[in-house]
């Protein structure tokens, strides 16, 4: 079951990962939107927002032609 809820939680953070202006944007951004999933599926609200913040950037810096 923890399986199937990760494999859950990392498709919706890659669908609302969204890039912004800078890097604090950027941050912001992935965070929230990591929060807002670990809620939604009853996880660790602190560490959604961390791992969404650190994949938002991530993404953001290896593909800045799509933000």
């Amino acid at each position: 079951m923890r399986i199937k809820t990760a494999i859950i939680g990392v498709i919706a953070l890659a669908g609302l990962a969204a890039c912004g202006d800078t890097v604090g944007e950027q941050a912001l951004y992935g965070g929230a939107a990591g929060a807002g999933t670990a809620a939604v599926l009853d996880g660790n609200i602190a560490a959604g927002a961390a791992i969404g913040a650190a994949g938002n950037l991530l993404y953001c810096e290896r593909n800045p032609h799509r933000c």
